[in-house]
């Protein structure tokens, strides 16, 4: 997956936004105002952290190693940081950024949920 690929599938989630809050190299995408994915687009290897349950952040750091490490400063329990350029399959990195935006807007209000349901 190239950076212009992440960049597109992280907006392509509705009511997705890139915001650069950190700083002007580091893409954040949110979704009503809260996190889902966060990324240097131009880093080598390209990496992305992605918010994840811990149950499966474990599992997941576990048979990949070396792909998926704990979040990098993030919340270790609830982040993991996916080299997305390297050996894990595209699908894979797709469903784990979906994962992350599905468990933010799990989070929201139910209002803000609802909101986000409307065509």
């Amino acid at each position: 997956m190239t950076p212009e690929e992440l960049r597109g599938f992280c907006l392509s989630f509705n009511a997705a936004v890139e915001d650069f809050p950190f700083s002007p190299e580091i893409s954040v995408f949110k979704v009503l105002g809260r996190m889902f994915a966060l990324s240097r687009l131009d880093n080598r290897p390209l990496t992305v952290n992605l918010k994840c349950d811990p149950e499966d952040a474990i599992r997941l750091r576990a048979d990949h190693p070396g792909l998926i490490i704990p979040g990098y400063h993030m919340n270790k329990r609830h982040w993991n940081t996916v080299t997305v350029d390297g050996d894990l399959p595209d699908g894979l990195v797709r469903e784990l950024v979906e994962d992350s935006y599905d468990l933010v807007v799990a989070g929201l209000p139910r209002a803000e949920r609802l909101r986000l349901d409307r065509p």
